[in-house]
């Protein structure tokens, strides 16, 4: 059974496109790891419409939102979006920009740890397998 989703208003795709061409230095850093399955295989959307917001990161498979906050950001509307879009089943991170900018592999990481997957650091193999000395 296939479901048929009703388009999107093309304000809102003319929004999307836009902000795509126009990314900030953070989410630019932070695309260049996301994109093409870099992180375990997750397939990231940037700009993503999720109505009536655009998100700036989505993963559909693990309906995850990840949102970089800058100045234009107040904390009562990210509240207001946050609570609705988790009302939609969608989980959202979000960072600072800056955080990105400074300390991108901290940034990854949560986003790793937040689908549950395992640590990015790599443990050690059990005791008698690997290299012999």
């Amino acid at each position: 059974m296939t479901t048929i989703k009703p388009p999107l208003p093309t304000r809102t795709l003319d929004s999307a496109r836009r902000l795509r061409s126009e990314m900030t230095d953070a989410e630019r850093k932070l695309w260049r790891h996301l994109r093409a399955g870099q992180l375990d295989g997750l397939k990231f959307r940037r700009q993503h419409p999720v109505p009536p917001y655009i998100a700036d990161f989505c993963c559909i498979e693990e309906k995850l939102i990840v949102e970089l906050d800058g100045s234009q950001h107040t904390v009562d509307a990210d509240a207001v979006s946050t609570r609705y879009l988790e009302a939609q089943g969608w989980r959202l991170l979000r960072f600072w920009g800056n955080d990105v900018l400074s300390n991108p592999d901290a940034v990854l990481e949560a986003i790793w740890n937040s689908v549950g997957r395992r640590t990015l650091t790599p443990t050690p193999l059990p005791e008698g397998e690997g290299l012999k000395s």
